[in-house]
């Protein structure tokens, strides 16, 4: 069978998107999203992303690792599958979906994609570190001199390391800019390296800076190796909510492949 798909970027982090309405795909074979992702032997992305109908809301998000995995929330790739379902007319500028981990608003203004995140009530703060679950498990942690930081190896570390063990968490490595400004990287579960971008961890890292009182204000920049992310909140005595995660989305390229 020849599938058509479409490649997505969002600050970097790349995706493969395909439109399966019709149900064309199997959502078993891991072993072929896999090779689809593999960057040397098939097209290439941190992600493998089925837009599906859903009864409830605009459309579904099913959404794989590059290990071929389907995994907890991507903020990226919700950003771009809303993209993506404008591109096919689903939706216009506002849109309801819905993922693993629940129900998502989102709006499009100048091709800037709004997604609004799951409302975050717990957050464990460590001597060295926070850990919080943004849809996605995040360890968040300060380092000095990000850019020269080896956060391949040490994030593995972490991934694999006491307590997450097999299960696994994302880790972010954070360096602050400015009183509202921080610069971010990334170790990816899944992916098992560094991304260029990762939305549910830039949606960590401003709540926990927030959290322990290095940023001051609701909305926060995030640099990543990608670009500029934004994250926007509300907070009170029981936690975070009106999370919105804000940032371009852009459709790279489109092809046919054998599935």
């Amino acid at each position: 069978m020849i599938m058509t798909f479409y490649k997505y970027q969002g600050t970097g982090n790349d995706f493969i998107i395909v439109d399966n309405r019709l149900q064309i795909i199997d959502k078993n074979n891991t072993k072929r999203i896999a090779e689809l992702c593999d960057r040397r032997f098939g097209i290439g992305a941190d992600g493998f992303i089925l837009l599906e109908n859903d009864v409830a809301s605009d459309f579904k998000m099913v959404y794989y690792n590059s290990d071929g995995n389907e995994s907890s929330m991507c903020g990226n790739g919700g950003r771009c599958i809303v993209a993506f379902a404008k591109f096919l007319g689903i939706i216009k500028n506002k849109a309801a979906f819905h993922a693993i981990d629940g129900l998502h608003k989102a709006k499009i203004e100048n091709n800037i994609v709004h997604l609004q995140m799951q409302d975050v009530n717990e957050i464990n703060v460590y001597s060295q570190h926070l850990f919080l679950d943004t849809g996605s498990p995040h360890h968040v942690e300060m380092v000095s001199s990000l850019n020269e930081y080896n956060v391949k190896e040490k994030g593995a570390a972490i991934r694999y390391g006491e307590p997450y063990g097999k299960a696994g968490s994302n880790v972010n490595f954070v360096e602050q800019i400015s009183n509202n400004q921080f610069a971010v990287r990334t170790y990816e579960r899944g992916v098992e390296d560094e991304t260029l971008s990762c939305g549910t961890g830039v949606t960590a890292v401003a709540l926990a800076m927030h959290k322990t009182a290095k940023a001051l204000t609701n909305e926060i920049h995030l640099k990543t190796q990608g670009g500029q992310l934004k994250v926007s909140f509300l907070a009170d005595a029981n936690g975070y909510k009106d999370i919105w995660l804000i940032g371009l989305a852009e459709q790279v390229f489109k092809g046919n492949i054998e599935w």
